[in-house]
């Protein structure tokens, strides 16, 4: 499967990238992950909107779901160009569509959100040729990480999280931990909020995957000293994330 970064900037987008936005591609079938402040308009540099076949949505903070209010203005006012063959299955924690009809418009109801999004809440099962899983992880919010599988590789997007044992389940023998690290190595750590790098590291120790891949760093810190922290509890190989980079999984 390919992975290509749409945005990888914790909280907010930051001058150089926008904030979480993730797109997974296999046999033609195209699943995103996330769409945070300005990952939809990164996403029209590599798929057509009305092409994408599912979405996950890890939780409700803005910076994770926030585009999906650009989502159904291009839906709905596109054209024929963006014209729905089928609903697209939307899969989110609970209130997720509320969450959307309230950010998009507080008459949101009467526009029918649920004729352009099957909403559905997360379960163990397969989208298109993925299989998938998730865990909740320690957020303020509730919050999924997603083990997204195809044929023998897996993958798994921790999402937000503080230090979590469930992370760790859903990640053991994956091939790649796309994992957050958003707390620098210096700054006061609030508990079941984010993870600093180092942390970062201990989750991809502990469950033995082959790659980490650093993201969700905001715009005030710095991703390669995340990747470097990370460096002191994990031997494998280590990335940092960065806007438009595709991975081979």
């Amino acid at each position: 499967m390919k992975l290509t970064v749409l945005g990888c900037a914790g909280s907010l987008p930051g001058p150089n990238s926008p904030a979480s936005g993730y797109l997974f591609e296999a046999e033609g079938y195209r699943l995103l992950v996330d769409l945070g402040h300005g990952a939809f308009g990164a996403l029209q540099q590599y798929v057509h909107p009305a092409d994408v076949d599912a979405i996950v949505i890890s939780h409700l903070h803005a910076d994770h779901c926030i585009d999906l209010t650009a989502y159904v203005v291009a839906l709905r006012y596109g054209g024929e160009g963006y014209r729905l063959r089928n609903r697209i299955p939307l899969v989110g924690v609970p209130g997720t569509r509320d969450r959307l009809e309230a950010a998009y418009d507080p008459l949101a109801r009467k526009l029918g959100l649920q004729e352009l999004f099957a909403f559905a809440t997360p379960a163990a099962g397969e989208l298109g040729p993925f299989s998938m899983s998730y865990a909740l992880v320690n957020h303020p919010t509730p919050t999924n990480a997603v083990r997204i599988g195809y044929r023998d590789r897996a993958l798994v997007y921790s999402a937000d999280t503080g230090v979590s044992d469930e992370l760790i389940k859903l990640a053991e023998g994956a091939d790649v931990l796309l994992c957050e690290a958003s707390v620098g190595a210096h700054e006061e750590q609030v508990p079941n909020l984010h993870l600093t790098g180092r942390q970062a590291g201990e989750h991809a120790d502990k469950a033995g995957v082959e790659r980490l891949i650093v993201t969700h760093v905001p715009p005030w810190n710095s991703p390669q000293a995340a990747a470097d922290d990370a460096a002191e509890a994990f031997s494998g190989v280590i990335e940092v994330a960065r806007p438009n980079a595709e991975y081979r999984i």
